[in-house]
């Protein structure tokens, strides 16, 4: 175990895993305020397609990933105004993605394991570039929140008396979304796409049933997945597995267990709104 841990790989890894344990949590609280579950799923779907142009031009996979989940993150919000209009689009949007990603990938002649590949993850290869994307939403999200954070509460409780209250409301859930969507290619690396939950939806699940706030919410993701990245990460490596499963399995049941924690009166984006 502490030759592996001398290993640079290893240690590159673990670093990425504790900076995505910092911002990632938090993006799952956003994606539980807004109700936006579906655009997980479409930005999975994205960003395959978006590896798939990368390998076709020869551009880094996982750049052209991140711009292209970027991008349609900024083309959801206007659709974001109502829950059902999201959710709507988001099956357009899967199902054009994944079929466009299949059309580059045959016409270009490119291995198309080598683009599933980053699907089910590969963290031993994180790469220099994936450290500094994570360290930048590391920075950028927690002090997103920090500096919007009554506003933020107002949106995720209720959009309309958000509007009213002044909150920009449009540009608040652009910046949003596109951050959800970054968030979620640039955690492509660590678990794959298929288990990026790990990352973002289970710590935030389990805080939701431990904070009486929004603050509260927030720091308990982001200390949940701290532990679990990093517990989740030794245990992977002491057990010789897949760090990916493992991580989620150590989430969930981290979630599952907070689940019997009867959950508060109050939502934890309710409560801090009305401070």
């Amino acid at each position: 175990m502490i030759e592996l841990l001398e290993l640079a790989a290893v240690q590159r890894a673990a670093f990425a895993l504790l900076l995505g344990a910092v911002a990632l949590p938090i993006i799952g609280v956003v994606i539980i305020g807004l109700d936006i579950m579906p655009v997980r799923f479409a930005m999975m779907h994205i960003a395959l397609l978006g590896i798939a142009v990368g390998l076709l031009t020869g551009l880094d996979p996982l750049l052209c990933a991140v711009v292209a989940c970027g991008l349609s993150g900024a083309g959801l919000a206007p659709l974001a105004r109502s829950s059902s209009g999201l959710s709507g689009a988001m099956g357009l949007v899967m199902s054009l993605a994944i079929a466009a990603a299949l059309l580059v990938l045959s016409i270009s002649g490119v291995n198309a394991s080598a683009a599933f590949e980053l699907l089910w993850g590969s963290i031993l290869a994180t790469k220099t570039g994936d450290v500094i994307l994570l360290g930048l939403l590391a920075v950028v999200v927690p002090g997103l929140f920090l500096w919007r954070r009554r506003q933020l509460a107002l949106l995720l409780h209720d959009r309309e008396l958000a509007a009213c209250s002044g909150v920009p409301v449009n540009r608040l859930t652009l910046v949003l979304l596109v951050l959800v969507a970054i968030a979620i290619a640039g955690a492509i690396r660590l678990t794959g796409a298929l288990l990026v939950d790990a990352l973002t939806l289970l710590p935030a699940l389990a805080a939701r049933r431990l904070a009486q706030s929004l603050t509260g919410m927030a720091l308990w993701a982001v200390g949940i997945g701290v532990v679990v990245n990093l517990a989740g990460f030794a245990l992977a490596l002491l057990l010789d597995q897949p760090p990916g499963p493992v991580l989620v399995l150590l989430a969930g049941a981290v979630a599952l267990a907070a689940h019997f924690i009867p959950e508060r009166r109050t939502l934890a984006w309710q409560s801090a709104s009305s401070h």
